[in-house]
């Protein structure tokens, strides 16, 4: 397992867990479709400032301290 923050453009992965399991951290993520098993694609990460998730058919825009907490598994 690595950090999000960590993917490269044009990969997906696998959510698996988070580094701080707080109740608004968790469902903050929940609501924007982020929970573990959920498969997303980094669409855009320049090694600094936001990243930009394709969930879905939505483009979500997070944070790289965020990004940090959020642990995956990258897909084949």
């Amino acid at each position: 397992m690595i950090p999000l923050a960590l993917i490269e453009s044009g990969e997906k992965v696998e959510i698996i867990d988070f580094v701080k399991k707080g109740k608004s951290l968790f469902n903050h993520l929940r609501d924007i479709g982020i929970f573990a098993g959920k498969i997303v694609e980094v669409v855009s990460n320049q090694g600094h400032g936001p990243l930009l998730l394709r969930i879905d058919e939505a483009r979500i825009a997070i944070g790289r301290g965020m990004a940090m907490k959020i642990m995956v598994r990258r897909l084949q």
